[in-house]
């Protein structure tokens, strides 16, 4: 075992790691953060995905050991002061949350667009989620939940 330090959330962590575990693993293992599933553990499907220094990423795919001086963002860590995130009152109000084993994954990857481009276009949203595989919605409330947000943005000129 290897000693690390994690910064999740806004936190360190002072952790022992096995070489060969994925970021997944010790989030939702190890720190008992949960909002990254566990689905396909091959990066095709999203669910796992979380945000490492401003990019959406696979924590399936990422070893621990790569995270050392990263910072990473899950779900979990995109509150403030209590208050959900603007993108997550979005998918309740869109209706983007069905059985909600996507739901993280979708929203990690729409922030960290939003982060990077405030104003995206339709096209723009539906690439960034390419990679987050949902099974219930259809797409659309989740493309509309992103966008509304994208709109918001806009007219308060962030």
């Amino acid at each position: 075992m290897e000693k690390i330090v994690l910064k999740v959330n806004h936190k360190e962590y002072n952790i022992y790691i096995e070489p060969h575990e994925t970021l997944l693993t010790v989030l939702r293992e190890r720190l008992d953060i949960t909002s990254p599933k566990r689905g396909c553990e091959m990066g095709e499907c999203g669910a796992c995905t979380v945000i490492m220094d401003g990019k959406a990423v696979n924590s399936c795919l990422v070893l621990a050991m790569e995270c050392q001086g990263k910072e990473i963002v899950t779900l979990e860590g995109i509150k403030s002061n209590g208050e959900l995130h603007p993108l997550q009152k979005a998918f309740i109000e869109h209706g983007a949350v069905q059985c909600g084993y996507c739901t993280p994954g979708m929203i990690m990857s729409g922030k960290a667009l939003l982060d990077e481009n405030p104003n995206p276009t339709e096209d723009e949203i539906k690439t960034a989620i390419s990679g987050n595989l949902c099974r219930c919605t259809g797409y659309a409330p989740i493309v509309s939940a992103i966008k509304s947000v994208a709109t918001l943005s806009a007219g308060e000129g962030k």
